[in-house]
């Protein structure tokens, strides 16, 4: 999967970079999320867990070009947020 991240005019860097987010961890959800669902205007979110054990969620926008996605944003899932994925998973019988 080819995967460019939105850059930071200010920074010069991806913006994922301010959420202490890496490339990498974005990668590892957008490959194995637990859930991938619409977003808002054409988004789509993903929630997943890093192979490190972070839960995180990637906003991003499927590529006309196949097989490729530009990621808007990706932050980590904390609080009742994930309390509620989880809870969604368990109702579906998969951790």
């Amino acid at each position: 999967m080819d995967v460019r991240f939105y850059v930071d005019p200010e920074t010069n860097e991806p913006h994922i970079n301010s959420h202490r987010v890496s490339e990498e961890e974005v990668v590892e959800v957008l490959n194995r999320p637990g859930e991938d669902r619409p977003g808002r205007e054409g988004s789509r979110v993903a929630i997943g867990r890093t192979l490190a054990g972070r839960y995180l969620r990637v906003i991003y926008v499927p590529d006309p070009e196949p097989d490729s996605v530009f990621v808007i944003t990706a932050y980590e899932l904390t609080g009742k947020p994930l309390v509620a994925y989880r809870r969604r998973r368990r109702q579906r019988g998969t951790r």
